[in-house]
C-alpha cells in the first residue's frame, strides 16, 4: 500500500483504540449505515455542482466510511482493509477476462451492453461454483431509493436477456406498455368513484399498485434510451426548487406573497421563471468526472 493510504488506516486505528476519541469508538456498522448513505449523496450533490475541489473532499469522506468498517471488522477479527483490498483486486480481475487475459478463448468485446453480459456469466459461474442455486436478481439491495432499485432490477433482468429488443418497434411496445398501464389506472380510479371514495382501503391498494405499474414501465422506457431514471428525477426535482425559488423571489419584488398570488398570477411567475432559467441563458457548468 502507498505511505498515504498506510497513514490513513493507521489514523483510523488511532481513533478506535483505547486513548482515541470516544465518538469513534462507540460506532459499529449499523450505527455508520446513515452516514454512507449521507456521504454518497453528497459526492452526487458535488459532481452535479461540477466543485472539483469539493468532489475531493467528499470521495475522502466516503474512503473514510470503507476504512472505518474495515477498522471495525479487523477488531471484530473477520477481515481487514487487506482483504478488502484483496478482494476487490480480484473480482475485478476476475470479471473482466477480456481486459486481463484471463480466459484465453474470450472474444473481444465491442461495446458496453456486451461487458455487462459478460459480467452476469462470470457473476453466475461463481454463484455455480459456490454451490448457490440465486437468481439473476438476487443483490438488488432492497435499501435503495425505489426507482433506482427497479432500474436496477430491470437491467439485471436484461442481462440474461429478459427485455424488449433493442429497435424502433421495441421501443413503440414500450410506449404501449406505458399507456397500457395509465389506462389500468384511470379504470382503477374511475372503479373507486363508482363504487364509492377513492380512498376506501380495498380500493386505494389498486390505485396503488396500478401507479407503482407506470412508475416502473416508465422505468423501463429510461433504461431502454439509457436514462437513469433517479438521476434525471433528482434533477427534475432540482430545476423544480430552482423555478420556485425564483417565483417567491419575483413575488417578494412584487411586494406580494405566494398565498396572495391567484393560480393564475402564480403559473405567469412559473413561466418567467422557466425562461429565465432555460439552459442556453444559464452559465455553463463546469466538466466533471464522470
Amino acid at each position: 500500500m502507498s505511505e498515504r493510504f498506510t497513514k490513513l488506516v493507521e489514523i483510523m486505528a488511532m481513533l478506535r483504540a483505547q486513548n482515541g476519541c470516544p465518538w469513534d469508538r462507540k460506532q459499529t456498522h449499523d450505527s455508520l449505515k446513515p452516514y454512507l448513505l449521507e456521504e454518497t449523496y453528497e459526492v452526487l450533490e458535488t459532481i452535479d455542482q461540477g466543485d472539483q475541489t469539493k468532489l475531493r473532499e467528499e470521495l475522502g469522506d466516503v474512503l473514510l466510511q470503507v476504512i472505518f468498517h474495515s477498522q471495525i471488522a479487523a477488531e471484530n477479527g473477520t477481515f481487514t482493509v487487506d482483504d478488502v483490498l484483496d478482494t476487490l483486486t480480484e473480482k475485478l480481475i476476475r470479471r473482466h477476462p477480456h481486459v486481463f487475459g484471463t480466459d484465453s478463448g474470450a472474444s473481444p468485446l465491442a461495446n458496453s451492453e456486451q461487458v455487462l453480459r459478460q459480467w452476469e456469466v462470470v457473476k453466475q459461474t461463481e454463484r455455480n461454483a459456490a454451490g448457490n442455486t440465486q437468481s439473476a436478481l438476487d443483490g438488488v439491495p432492497k435499501t435503495l431509493p425505489a426507482l433506482l432499485r427497479a432500474y436496477q432490477t430491470q437491467a439485471r433482468a436484461a442481462r440474461v436477456g429478459f427485455d424488449w429488443p433493442y429497435s424502433a418497434a421495441g421501443l413503440e411496445q414500450i410506449f404501449g406498455k406505458v399507456m397500457e398501464e395509465v389506462d389500468e389506472l384511470k379504470k382503477a380510479l374511475a372503479q373507486a368513484s363508482v363504487e364509492g371514495s377513492p380512498k376506501q382501503p380495498d380500493k386505494q391498494t389498486d390505485i396503488e399498485a396500478e401507479l407503482g405499474d407506470i412508475l416502473f414501465s416508465l422505468v423501463n422506457l429510461a433504461r431502454f434510451v439509457k436514462v437513469n431514471p433517479e438521476e434525471a428525477l433528482r434533477r427534475s426535482t432540482n430545476r423544480f426548487i430552482e423555478r420556485f425559488h425564483l417565483v417567491e423571489a419575483q413575488a417578494t419584488e412584487q411586494g406580494r406573497s405566494l398565498t396572495d398570488l391567484t393560480l393564475d398570477e402564480m403559473d405567469l411567475l412559473w413561466e418567467e421563471a422557466k425562461r429565465r432559467l432555460r439552459p442556453e441563458t444559464a452559465a455553463p457548468k463546469k466538466d466533471v468526472c464522470s
